[in-house]
């Protein structure tokens, strides 16, 4: 067994088990969540590593945060290149049996470290990864807004990289993660479906991590549709019932079609004078715009600027996610599984 220098006992765990990589674009929240591994990695990482992905840097990444695990933490730089690349970027440089993936917006808790050796000691031979559990605080005082009740769903998420350990020889091996995946989106429910594919388990752990909702403009929701393509990705991958394996929400995707077509269809029947029959598609656009603002609307604080936003967004959505979701068909027609070698 290990002294714990801090404690004064002793635990059944190596110290020196883990590392953790945090892929980050530079955002003030980084100083946040060093500063709470520092103050919870008991016992700490062999190394941090943080990956800087900023495009283009004005300067060294300030990691000041880390605070008492300085003399550990590394930066490396992939200049843009996405989530996916750099946690890969870290992944290569790992040298500890587990590997944790952090974003750069979590906190853990306090006794993350603790919860987390067991969580690692508990893993059994044919378990590959072990999750955090996320929570994501939300307003007392009024209902969430659209944006916070879609980053409360992180809560639910299975092996969502936020906070997610592997083996890092294991992944290594697979090639890490799918680089196609441009976004911080799917690509760790791609990385959980292959681990899964090989007869490996994945398993939900005992430790605790804050996903605070970040600030975002008005207009984030329009911004998400690029998720779309992603998602065929993910079903040339792994087939079209990727979705239950991995524990994901279907989405509305197939009302939107029927929405954008309804929409289409009466442009070109008022075009071509038709305007009886028009009318009538016109009227299945709006219905359907109609019934997915409120089901955005109903649930949220219903202020001014909310159902404002709510009302113009709806009408946008569900023709961006159709074009992108048809520009993902374009793009992955021939993709082949991940070689990537990390």
């Amino acid at each position: 067994m290990t002294s714990d220098a801090r404690s004064g006992g002793e635990r059944p765990y190596p110290v020196e088990v883990y590392s953790v990589v945090v892929p980050t674009i530079g955002r003030r929240c980084l100083d946040d969540c060093l500063s709470a591994l520092a103050a919870a990695a008991d016992p700490p990482p062999h190394e941090v590593l943080v990956v800087d992905d900023r495009p283009d840097p004005d300067g060294p990444l300030d990691v000041s945060g880390a605070g008492p695990l300085a003399d550990r933490v590394r930066v490396l730089a992939t200049h843009g290149r996405g989530p996916a690349a750099a946690r890969n970027a870290g992944l290569r440089e790992v040298a500890a049996p587990w590997v944790v993936f952090l974003d750069d917006d979590v906190t853990v808790r306090p006794d993350w470290g603790a919860r987390l050796a067991r969580d690692l000691a508990e893993a059994g031979p044919g378990t590959v990864g072990v999750q955090g559990r996320l929570t994501v605080p939300l307003p007392d005082d009024r209902r969430p807004t659209d944006w916070e009740r879609c980053t409360a769903g992180l809560a639910k998420a299975a092996w969502a990289t936020a906070d997610m350990a592997y083996r890092t020889r294991t992944v290594r091996a697979a090639g890490g993660f799918d680089e196609r995946f441009p976004r911080a989106f799917r690509e760790d429910a791609d990385l959980a479906l292959r681990m899964m594919g090989e007869g490996w388990g994945l398993v939900r752990g005992s430790r605790a991590t804050v996903h605070p909702v970040r600030p975002a403009d008005r207009w984030i929701s329009l911004r998400t549709q690029r998720g779309n393509a992603d998602d065929v990705l993910m079903s040339r991958l792994h087939g079209s019932d990727w979705w239950f394996r991995a524990e994901a929400p279907r989405g509305r995707l197939p009302g939107h079609a029927a929405t954008t077509a309804a929409g289409l269809t009466a442009l070109v029947l008022a075009l071509a004078g038709r305007r009886r029959t028009a009318a009538v598609a016109a009227g299945l656009w709006a219905a359907g715009t109609a019934e997915f603002a409120w089901a955005r609307i109903a649930p949220g604080p219903r202020t001014a600027t909310e159902i404002t936003t709510m009302l113009a967004t709806s009408a946008a959505i569900p023709p961006l996610a159709v074009g992108h979701w048809l520009a993902g068909h374009l793009r992955h027609r021939g993709a082949a599984p991940w070689g990537g070698r990390s």
